[in-house]
């Protein structure tokens, strides 16, 4: 008769092993389609920003313009549109199919102090270009900074005066 002796801490998972699969779970996971499956187009985005506005940048290949509806809020930038697909070849002819098409939305987050009403977009081989002009209030204002000794005399022929 052979003895089975049960380790508990053998049967727990560690701390590095959980951290790995919720890793996994939450960031690693490709969207559905990224790798093949269905799944409508979702286009990539760049946000710069500089002193006088913010910028955004959408890869859009084979969007055209008239298909792209914008929508910009205090609180963020709505972009929907529509990839069409052209069926030059049947469905049934393709050996792999990675293109995206279909409705898409995405919404992307922004900060306060935009002129909204002054968004200006463009669209460009493909690259959709959205600007926004900051505020007065949120744009880096300069400062000069003086030496404590000129302070001091400035006071005093002030006082003088």
């Amino acid at each position: 008769m052979n003895l089975v002796r049960w380790e508990p801490l053998n049967d727990l998972v560690t701390l590095r092993q959980a951290m790995d699969k919720l890793f996994e779970d939450s960031f690693v996971k490709l969207p559905s389609g990224a790798a093949g499956g269905d799944s409508a187009f979702i286009p990539a985005v760049d946000i710069y920003e500089t002193e006088d506005k913010i910028g955004l940048k959408a890869a859009m290949p084979g969007v055209k313009a008239d298909d792209i509806d914008i929508n910009v809020t205090p609180e963020g930038v709505t972009i929907k549109g529509e990839s069409k697909s052209e069926n030059e070849v049947k469905d049934e002819h393709y050996v792999r199919r990675e293109f995206r098409y279909g409705a898409f939305a995405r919404t992307i987050a922004l900060p306060r102090g935009l002129k909204i009403d002054k968004a200006e977009a463009s669209m460009d081989s493909g690259v959709l270009t959205l600007e926004i002009p900051k505020a007065e209030e949120v744009k880096p204002k300069s400062v000069k900074v003086k030496a404590r000794a000129e302070a001091k005399k400035l006071e005093t022929k002030e006082a003088k005066s």
